[in-house]
């Protein structure tokens, strides 16, 4: 029951949960004793998340995989609701020009795309096994039209970051699982041209692109961002300025406990702390393919390949952004970044795949064995 306690995977994600406490307890005190008055306002909240984070990791890991191989694909359409809610006068919030978040009770906010980038992988894993469920009786272009709205909804928020990781992670697996390379082209053809229209014809995200091209053309507005990260991360050297110690999280370094909250890590723990944080992203993103490559299951294989791309994906934008590497975008930084709805999606995450993990380590002890029925019966009869 408690064979995940052993996993390295399971002791790398709660390694990650308290390294993202201390993050964000570094990152956030000024900015939160300068705006609530309390130095520990960002910190006593994350942690709070932090435990949830932890219940719902425990209690994903334990849900039969029987259920979610017949029901996973529902979780794709209560996601693209809770998009959809955001657009509901009263429940959606707008903060910085665009609409993620639906307004819940004690001054919570939930994001559903967090929900959606993971409903995602078990929506493909659910088409690609579709005869042996509910969705080999739907007709194609319901199930297209299915994909498509909630995609579309994303871009009308607008949440560009995760429209496109949905992509990415959508062409990975279709080339993962044999789609010919004429069809790869194809899709790639289309998708190239629509991604540069997407971009340079909407103003703020051609902004965002001219500033990642040459920020020092304009550094005290379009390039502010990626300069002080930069700066950030010069000012850390080899081993940084210590814990708490850092410059650029004083009102410099714009999203310190958010979006840019690496860069504050850099300066803080310097070259070798970086490093270090990128291995343990690294480890997490290669233990859940090793754990994908190892399963027969198409669904199990196809669900623990998709969510640890989207997990990987996810680290490589940000950590792009911050080093001015990728166009700005407002994605966080899994683990390390302050939010709930994060915390809460990445444990979910993660306890789909150990469940995978799990159920796959039970099915070789079975075959090995065989049935504990037959163990505890042989036992008698040795008796």
């Amino acid at each position: 029951m408690f064979r995940y306690l052993s996993s390295s995977l399971f002791l790398a994600v709660i390694t990650l949960l308290g390294i993202g406490l201390v993050q964000v307890y570094s990152s956030s005190f000024i900015f939160a004793i300068e705006s609530y008055g309390d130095g520990l306002f960002f910190f006593k909240r994350q942690l709070v998340f932090a435990l949830i984070a932890f219940c719902v990791l425990v209690g994903t890991i334990h849900i039969p995989f029987k259920y979610i191989e017949k029901h996973g694909w529902m979780l794709w359409f209560a996601a693209a609701i809770g998009v959809l809610m955001t657009f509901v006068p009263g429940l959606g919030v707008r903060v910085g020009g665009a609409i993620r978040w639906i307004q819940l009770p004690f001054g919570i906010r939930f994001e559903p795309a967090e929900l959606l980038k993971i409903a995602f992988s078990v929506w493909f894993a659910s088409l690609l096994t579709r005869r042996e469920n509910i969705l080999g009786h739907v007709k194609w272009w319901w199930l297209a039209l299915a994909m498509i709205v909630p995609l579309f909804l994303l871009l009308r928020q607008p949440d560009f970051g995760s429209f496109a990781i949905i992509l990415m992670v959508a062409v990975s697996l279709l080339f993962a699982f044999g789609l010919q390379w004429k069809y790869i082209f194809a899709s790639l053809a289309v998708m190239i041209p629509a991604f540069y229209m997407l971009v340079m014809t909407v103003p703020y995200r051609r902004a965002r692109v001219l500033a990642f091209l040459d920020p020092w053309s304009d550094p005290a507005q379009k390039g502010f961002q990626v300069i002080q990260s930069m700066l950030s991360f010069h000012s850390g050297g080899l081993t940084g300025a210590g814990l708490g110690q850092g410059q650029g999280k004083l009102f410099f370094l714009p999203e310190a406990h958010t979006d840019f909250t690496l860069a504050v890590l850099g300066e803080e723990m310097g070259f070798v702390g970086f490093v270090a944080i990128m291995a343990l992203y690294g480890f997490v993103v290669f233990r859940g393919i090793q754990i994908a490559m190892k399963t027969e299951d198409a669904f199990k294989r196809s669900l623990a390949l998709g969510l640890s791309m989207t997990f990987g994906l996810s680290v490589f934008i940000n950590a792009g952004v911050v080093m001015g590497l990728l166009p700005t975008k407002g994605l966080t930084l899994p683990f390390l970044s302050y939010g709930g709805s994060s915390l809460v999606a990445l444990c979910f995450m993660f306890g789909l795949i150990l469940n995978i993990e799990n159920s796959f380590e039970e099915d070789k002890f079975s075959k090995r064995f065989g049935s504990s029925r037959w163990n505890t019966s042989k036992v008698k009869a040795h008796d």
